[in-house]
């Protein structure tokens, strides 16, 4: 039997892991694995290497992934996708394992439910935002990096009396910056799920100040809009912000904007790509060892058109179509806990 494996989309941590968890498992059944280089694009490009229990030796602490990654997605040009298959004989693939988000499992569920080719999916991204699935690996060390920056910023915060806004990942949701704006302790969250006014922000910082709490942290996710009412942007702004493949730039806007208003002097900090980089937490080790050994068996198993999932902390495989239907967005339960301690 020969499986191929790839990881496609975003980088994050806890992809060697996984990777290392299917070539340990084959290794033991002598089954071959060939690594799929730079997502699908290695496929259409027939860019493969063989992966066994040396190649993976070491990885396991290891950021990134050793099969690089893109963006690349073959379903969307016939003339890729005739490439693609005629690859996929060539190689002899008797299935394929995708790690990926929610745009990478879309064209995993595309390619078995419309192709008829046999792959299985396991999730992954920073922004814990794929339905199906309690957790994927890659949040855990997301949230560990923007509480620890938090921790670094109340320092520096407190001692110029300053605002200090932070603004984090999440595309869409809000989950990186509560969970990391809880941990951190922060005094104001905002996420894309509740379009914040500008006026109640002000207020609250105002309030601190005159109560003798001098500094402030606000959490924005990347996504975060200002209420349609107080509608602060501009129209460059707006543009510039919320770009479709590239968001970013609501915590400098926003900070100009409290400035404005309080005459409180406020700092940003972006935390951008640092987010997904770097060593695996444990959870995230251990989350991506137990998703790739799922994901093998389902292989041995002929479950086609499955990802691995945690539920109630057991893996278990779920369809690939709930994975892709809907965005899985904050947990209200989760940013009721963060609004308690705004202030």
């Amino acid at each position: 039997m020969r499986i191929g494996i790839l990881t496609a989309g975003g980088d994050c941590p806890g992809l060697n892991a996984a990777i290392r968890a299917v070539v340990r498992c084959a290794s033991s059944d002598n089954v071959e694995i060939l690594g799929i280089r730079n997502g699908y694009l290695g496929l259409f490009e027939n860019d493969v290497i063989p992966l066994t229990r040396a190649t993976v030796t070491g990885i396991l602490p290891r950021g990134g992934t050793i099969l690089g990654t893109s963006r690349f997605n073959p379903t969307k040009d016939e003339n890729c996708l005739v490439q693609f298959k005629e690859n996929w004989k060539v190689l002899g693939l008797d299935g394929l394992i995708a790690v990926g988000g929610e745009g990478s499992l879309s064209a995993a569920h595309d390619l078995w439910h419309k192709h008829e080719l046999s792959l299985v999916g396991i999730p992954k991204t920073i922004d814990n935002d794929i339905s199906g699935t309690d957790f994927t690996f890659g949040f855990d060390t997301a949230v560990s990096i923007v509480t620890d920056a938090i921790d670094r910023l109340h320092s520096t915060a407190e001692s110029h009396h300053r605002v200090m806004v932070v603004e984090v990942m999440g595309r869409h949701t809000g989950w990186i910056a509560a969970y990391g704006g809880i941990a951190g302790g922060a005094d104001v969250v905002l996420v894309p799920e509740h379009p914040f006014r500008i006026s109640h922000v002000c207020d609250l910082l105002a309030r601190r100040k005159n109560d003798g709490r001098a500094f402030s942290i606000i959490v924005v996710a990347e996504d975060a809009h200002p209420h349609p009412d107080e509608a602060f942007l501009t129209e460059e702004q707006t543009n510039t912000i919320y770009r479709h493949h590239r968001l970013g730039g609501i915590g400098e806007a926003l900070a100009a904007e409290i400035e404005r208003c309080t005459d409180i002097q406020t700092r940003v900090t972006k935390l951008g790509y640092v987010q997904r980089g770097g060593s695996p937490t444990a959870f995230d080790r251990i989350l991506a060892t137990r998703f790739g050994i799922k994901a093998y068996e389902m292989v041995r198993g002929g479950q086609w058109g499955q990802m691995a999932a945690l539920r109630a902390n057991r893996i278990v495989s779920v369809p690939l179509i709930e994975a892709i239907g809907n965005l899985k967005r904050l947990d209200e339960e989760i940013y009721r806990i963060a609004e308690i301690f705004f202030g």
